[in-house]
Parts: C-alpha cells; structure tokens; sequence
C-alpha cells in the first residue's frame, strides 16, 4: 500500500481539490516501479476523448506536479452492459454512463456507496444532441425524424436493451414530435407522437448492442440512416474523408447527460485520494475543453462549446427534465410507450 493507514483520515478529509490547489497528493511507491491504475468502465461513446486526452493529461499534470505515474485500465460498451458488468463483479472504480438510470442501478445495487449527485453538475460530466446520419448527397429526402417512417427507409438504431444512447434517441424522436406539436398547437399531441414512432421503429433493420456498433454497421455501408450521439456522427463523418454520409439536424431533439460515479466498493482507502482527484479533474477547465475538441457539449461552461465550430445549433433542444427525469422517462415512454406499444406491436 502506498499510503499509510494513520494518514488515510487526513487524505480522504483534504483531497477534493488537490490538484486544482497544487497541494501534495500521498506519493505510492513509485520506487518499485508501482504508481497508481485506475480502472474505468465507459459507455461506447466515451472512448476516444477518454483515451486520447483526458487520461494523458490527468497523468501529466500528476506526474508534473506531484512525481508519480498514474495509469489507466479501460473497457466501453454500451451503458446498460457496462453497468450489468459491474453488478456482476468487475472491479471498475470509476463508471462514466449514458444514462442516470444505469447509475441509480449501481447504487440500488450497494457498488455506489456515495451520492454522485453532489460532484459539480449534479455528476453530469458531458452532455450531446440527438442526430441523424444519411447517406451522401441524402438520397431519401431525411429532414427530421418523421421522415424516418417513410416507406423503404431502412434505420439503423441501437438495441435499447443494452444501450443507454439508444433509449436516449427514443426519448429524441417521441419528445420531439411532443414539443413540436406543443410548439404549434399550444398542447403536447401524444396520440402524434406515439404514431410517428411506430411508424419510424417499423423501418429499423437492425438493433446493435450500442451506439458505437450501430456507427460501425452504418459505416460498413448498411441502412439509408442511423440515429446517434451529434458526437460519434462528427467523429465518423470528420475522421473519413471519403464517408459516404451527412449529418442532418432535427429541429427538436433531446440533449443526452452523462453521469459518472465512483464504484466505491472497488475503490481502497490507498487509492481513494487519486481517483477523487481524477474525478474532480472532470470538470476542470481542461478536461471540459478536451470533451468539445471530441464533439460533446460542456456541462459546466457554454463558451467552451463555441470553440467547436461543428457543433450545431438545435432549434428546440431538449433535456430528460422534459420528461420530468428519468424516474418518470423509463417508466412512461421506454416502457410504456415503447416497450408495451412499439416493440411488442411491431
């Protein structure tokens, strides 16, 4: 163990902030070639900014400012097998989910001790609109989401089973036809709403395990559109020149939120002081900055989202509030509207 047992109080009392304050995190014992691992589980999405930013710059700034190696340990999937993952006993210490609802879990479940709900943002680390991929050129005429039910579309879309992203994009195309008709008509039509994704779920040809393997499908040249994270839509499309796809933007769609939590039942008193600091370091300055560079939006500073010129402008942007949170999201429209109404009636 790199920290002694009768300094662990006096750490877990002053770690929040150490590294914004430059003090002295507890140095392990880097004589033996130790350093610090931190193990984190991410829904599929998360990969990129995680592994090609946010992780070199955490271990730099420790290394830089406090002499030891920080390492991480990675795996991403979708937001609901990630989560099932971890209640079957991996040994993640940080979790970085789609949805609030998969982080509520971990805590009903006793591996989240904490309440994630007091980080800055209410644990909200970033956050990203709804979008559609079409093919070049957009041959089908896709405009908004109702397009999606026209006759001969083939959609692929994400298996709300296991992926946080695709009960995110439920939640887009049903409250998207709510906030458009209550923009119209002064009152949320849910006859409409519930007809039109009916309709859209008819044209899907394929539901993958999560959002990234439903981008891989779609880049492989299958389906005429694929809804998805603003994200992944830019880092495909921007990342191959050569793509065979356009972004189109609805003119109300929802916003995804993205929580991350501590797996306190993985995490040791010795290792409690980095992966604290680590999970403060999420909302600094720096670490938001990098998640624009990737495509998500902020959660805690809108001007940084201006240094992203491809981010775009959502006419009627929405969030889960809405919905009046996930305690009422799940229930009434996963559940309800789509599990009982448009899956079973397919």
């Amino acid at each position: 163990m790199w920290l002694r047992k009768t300094r662990t109080t006096i750490v877990a009392v002053t770690i929040l902030g150490l590294l914004a304050v430059n003090a002295c995190l507890p140095r392990p014992p880097s004589e033996s070639g130790g350093g610090v691992n931190i193990t984190v589980y991410g829904f599929s999405i998360m990969k990129e900014s995680l592994e090609k930013a946010i992780y070199p710059a955490f271990a730099a700034k420790v290394k830089r400012e406090h002499g030891f190696d920080v390492r991480f340990t990675s795996s991403f999937a979708g937001s609901e097998t990630v989560t099932n993952q971890i209640i079957a006993g991996v040994k993640a210490q940080i979790a970085i989910l789609s949805i609030e609802r998969d982080a509520q879990r971990l805590k009903d479940h006793g591996d989240v001790k904490s309440d994630w709900r007091a980080l800055p943002q209410k644990g909200i680390v970033n956050k990203t609109p709804f979008v559609i991929l079409v093919r070049k050129g957009n041959p089908k005429g896709i405009h908004d989401f109702p397009d999606l039910a026209k006759p001969g579309i083939r959609l692929i879309h994400p298996d709300p089973i296991s992926s946080g992203g695709a009960q995110w994009s439920i939640l887009a195309i049903y409250g998207s036809e709510l906030v458009k008709s209550e923009k119209q008509n002064g009152e949320a039509d849910h006859v409409r709403a519930l007809q039109m994704l009916q309709a859209i779920w008819r044209n899907v040809i394929s539901t993958p395990s999560s959002a990234r393997e439903a981008r891989t499908q779609f880049e492989l040249g299958n389906g005429d559109a694929l809804v998805t994270y603003e994200l992944d839509g830019l880092l495909m499309k921007l990342g191959n020149a050569k793509l065979d796809a356009e972004i189109v933007i609805p003119e109300a769609t929802i916003l995804s939120e993205h929580p991350a939590v501590v797996v306190d039942r993985n995490v040791s008193a010795a290792d409690r002081p980095v992966i604290d600091a680590f999970m403060q370091y999420l909302w600094s300055d720096e670490a938001q900055r990098a998640f624009v560079k990737f495509h998500f939006r902020s959660s805690t500073n809108d001007a940084l989202n201006q240094e992203n010129k491809e981010l775009a402008t959502i006419r009627y942007p929405f969030t889960v509030d809405y919905f009046e949170g996930w305690d009422k999201a799940y229930p009434d429209v996963i559940e309800r509207v789509f599990r009982d109404s448009v899956q079973k009636g397919r």
